[in-house]
């Protein structure tokens, strides 16, 4: 959610003080708690955002400046997958938080949930397929270069034409799979569902609950299918690369541009801080 909000919300810190209500509203959405259930869930959130506030936000603050100072240059796929990496073991606490707090509630979670949850995946999955796998090619691959644009945009500023046509290009040699993701998709929702049953079915433990949930979250890193996996660093390494062809096609402005963006959000993060 913070990334998501960096990425794409005007106001970082009032999105972030808000963080447990829209986190609320988001999970609920998929397991529609009852009157009995949802104490104990917000209160789990409040802990989980206090927790994030005290202990990690701080973190991230020296992956930013030296992002602004890496942003200027020119880069690698190597470099742009290095900082992903990093990235993502800054949000490996967070994650561990959260699995602590979702095997707390677990015990509690019954069949009305477990039903609201696969209806929601259906509704799901149906906009992602709207979304990702148009009938026509043409309206696919439009909507898929609209949506890089508006995320190299979000950080660059507007880009000229030779640069958009640097995009498009990429799109279209790009190997992502709509098709297979989307397969996917509906492997980890069946995968999620059936492990929330079975824990429930067998009144596993806490600790048993957390090393299901643990298990469960690698499997949706990390595909079971060996051909998925092949395809999904197949695609990793081209995004890291597309990523690097199109920093080093921005012009000093639009990096100076970058730099102030992740400068923005270095401020937003230590607004957060001192409101602690």
């Amino acid at each position: 959610m913070l990334l998501a909000w960096l990425g794409g919300c005007s106001n970082v810190p009032l999105a972030y003080n808000n963080g447990a209500q829209l986190a609320w509203w988001w999970v609920d959405g998929y397991f529609d708690f009852n009157r009995e259930q949802t104490p104990a869930v917000k209160q789990g959130l409040d802990r989980l955002f206090d927790w994030h506030r005290s202990t990690q936000i701080g973190l991230y603050l020296p992956l930013l400046a030296a992002a602004q100072t890496q942003v200027t240059e020119a880069t690698t796929a190597a470099l742009a997958c290095r900082w992903q990496d990093q990235v993502r073991d800054l949000l490996e606490p967070t994650l561990e938080r959260t699995l602590s707090g979702a095997a707390d509630v677990l015990p509690s979670l019954g069949e009305p949930q477990f039903k609201h949850l696969e209806q929601r995946y259906v509704k799901v999955l149906a906009e992602m397929r709207d979304d990702f796998l148009q009938p026509d090619l043409a309206v696919r691959h439009k909507q898929a270069v609209k949506r890089a644009l508006e995320r190299a945009e979000r950080l660059y500023g507007r880009l000229d034409e030779p640069q958009r046509r640097v995009i498009n290009a990429g799109v279209a040699a790009s190997p992502f799979n709509p098709e297979l993701w989307w397969q996917e998709r509906q492997r980890r929702q069946r995968d999620t569902v059936q492990t929330l049953r079975r824990l429930a079915a067998d009144k596993a433990d806490r600790d048993q609950q957390l090393a299901a949930l643990r298990t469960l979250v690698a499997r949706l890193e990390r595909s079971p299918d060996p051909t998925y996996r092949a395809y999904q660093l197949k695609l990793a390494d081209y995004n890291c690369a597309l990523a690097a062809q199109i920093h080093n096609a921005t012009t000093p402005a639009q990096r100076k541009q970058a730099r102030e963006t992740l400068k923005d959000w270095e401020t937003d993060l230590r607004q957060l801080m001192a409101r602690e």
